[in-house]
C-alpha cells in the first residue's frame, strides 16, 4: 500500500532547478519534491505521496494523522524498519540487540 503521509519540512533547497525538501515523517527523514507546493517553507507540514508534497497541512492534523498511522502500524508498512533497510543496503545483518544499532563500529 502506498499512503499519502504528513511530514514536517526541515529544510528546502534548489537542486538542479528543482525545489526539494528534507521532510521528517515522525522520525523517518526523506527527500521530497516541492514542485507542486513551491512556496512551502521549513517548519510547515505537507501531505506527501510518492515523493511529492501535494497539500499543505496544519501541525495538529499532521500530528494526529502520524499518531494514527503509527498506532495502526501503517508507518512501518510504508517506510519499513530503518535499521533493517540500512542493514540490507550494506549487506550486513541487523544487530540482534537494538541498543547496539546506534554504535559506530570500525
Amino acid at each position: 500500500m502506498c499512503l499519502a503521509v504528513p511530514g514536517k519540512v526541515l529544510d528546502v533547497e534548489d537542486r538542479d532547478g528543482t525545489r526539494m525538501a528534507t521532510v521528517d515523517f515522525g522520525g523517518v527523514v526523506k527527500e521530497v519534491c516541492l514542485e507542486y507546493l513551491p512556496d512551502l517553507k521549513p517548519g510547515e507540514y505537507a501531505i506527501v505521496h510518492v515523493g511529492f508534497a501535494l497539500q499543505r497541512l496544519d501541525e495538529e492534523s499532521a500530528r494526529k494523522t502520524l499518531e494514527l498511522f503509527e498506532t495502526l502500524g501503517m508507518l512501518q508498512e510504508e517506510f519499513g524498519d530503518p535499521w533493517e533497510s540500512a542493514a540490507e543496503a550494506t549487506g550486513n545483518e541487523r544487530p540482534a540487540d537494538e541498543s547496539l544499532a546506534g554504535e559506530v563500529r570500525p
